[in-house]
């Protein structure tokens, strides 16, 4: 791998964040008929794993990812499912996600991805956690390793360490609101339009509204919470595992041979 997305990859890509950020917004968008009572979510997580498999192969396919990258794969996943089930969530310490962020940065953006649904599905295996809300765990945390790998590549040292700490801290945050808002349209309720008061969904109603209601929803139920605990985890991980982890990672991947890896690469650039 060489950390450049291909044409084929970007495309892939594209298809799976367009049709996953439809699993978190669709309701936003409903304009239910007159006299409902009931929303049921469509189906669009059955479109979550194809597209999964569709990364992996047009990574193959052009040489972006093949069978060491794929053991890697198999061995990060593993590492993470069960990292995760020491945490569990408990007080928002999630141990997850650090390493997908330092495993995004090395391997790059498509890696990442594919690590961020591999993780959340096999720690919820481990963790008995299947559910509704699996599909759109995996499709947030494999944001979180995609985004991890397009940050700046040159930037290396303590500024690394420093800006990949203010990205765990960002997407703790962000992973949060992403959760929020997949369940929040059913853990309140429907609203009767015309009616004052509540947090609850509005079908219809002005999108302003609505996410003016989420907004404080989100703020009440998590943000000093679960994610604030998420952040610190990140935050404290990063800070005294990263640099360890990030060289143990690189030289894995010199070894392994992903791609041509230069000394100034090897000082200032992660291998993927």
């Amino acid at each position: 791998m060489n950390g450049r997305l291909r044409l084929r990859s970007v495309a892939v890509l594209a298809v799976a964040s367009v049709a996953g950020l439809m699993m978190f917004i669709w309701p936003m968008l409903l304009v239910p008929e007159p006299g409902v009572t009931r929303v049921d979510p469509p189906f669009f997580f059955m479109l979550l794993l194809p597209i999964v498999v569709g990364v992996v192969v047009a990574e193959l396919s052009e040489g972006g990812m093949d069978s060491k990258a794929l053991a890697m794969l198999g061995v990060l996943t593993a590492i993470n499912g069960a990292m995760r089930a020491l945490g569990a969530g408990t007080a928002g310490i999630e141990l997850v996600f650090f390493l997908l962020i330092l495993a995004g940065r090395v391997f790059g953006a498509g890696f990442g991805f594919v690590l961020g649904c591999s993780s959340l599905f096999a720690s919820a295996l481990l963790t008995t956690g299947v559910g509704p809300w699996l599909p759109f765990q995996m499709l947030a945390s494999a944001w979180i390793g995609l985004g991890a790998g397009l940050l700046p590549r040159r930037v290396s040292g303590r500024a690394e360490i420093a800006m990949l700490v203010v990205y765990g801290i960002l997407c703790a945050y962000v992973f949060g609101l992403l959760m929020n808002l997949s369940s929040w349209p059913f853990a309140l309720g429907i609203e009767v339009p015309g009616h004052e008061g509540g947090l609850a969904f509005i079908p219809g109603a002005p999108l302003l509204e609505n996410l003016h209601r989420f907004g404080i929803y989100t703020l009440l139920t998590s943000t000093g919470g679960f994610d604030t605990g998420r952040a610190i985890t990140n935050a404290v991980a990063i800070v005294t595992l990263g640099p360890a982890i990030l060289a143990t990672l690189r030289r894995a991947a010199r070894r392994a041979r992903y791609g041509p890896v230069t000394a100034r690469q090897t000082i200032e650039a992660p291998v993927s």
